[in-house]
């Protein structure tokens, strides 16, 4: 991309946030759909775990997100894959133990959690981003 125009680089890069901002509008649309079509307001309990997912990456990594790949003997940086995991099966195991219980329908559980994996798309893509264009976290 080194020999496009400044002009066009611009708009490609702003074309990618576009792109970042309308999965994570479509992740949110689809909660709050999960709630209202079979009006139960259960499935929200999800969000509260999307909030808390990057809180280990923030408090504990850093800006240092490389070493997440990586084999690290940090014991921060194990605590960090550690929490981020639980709170991401915490995320998969909210709607599904609540279709368990029998508090909501098969169409709220499924809702619930193609809102997870579009959020999942999003953070894949944005973590693909910034390691290309120069996009941080911070």
């Amino acid at each position: 991309m080194a020999d496009l125009p400044g002009s066009l680089q611009a708009c490609l890069s702003m074309g990618k946030v576009a792109f970042l901002a309308i999965l994570v509008s479509g992740g949110i649309v689809l909660q709050i759909l999960a709630c209202a079509l079979y009006n139960n307001w259960w499935p929200m309990l999800s969000v509260i775990m999307y909030v808390l997912l990057p809180m280990p990456l923030l408090f504990f990594a850093g800006s240092d997100s490389s070493s997440l790949y990586t084999d690290s003997s940090d014991s921060w940086i194990n605590a960090t894959k550690f929490l981020t995991g639980a709170s991401t099966i915490g995320s998969i195991a909210i709607p599904i133990i609540l279709k368990h219980a029998g508090i909501i329908g098969w169409g709220a559980m499924a809702m619930d959690l193609s809102s997870f994996v579009v959020f999942v798309i999003a953070i894949l893509c944005f973590m693909g981003m910034s390691e290309d264009d120069g996009y941080t976290m911070f």
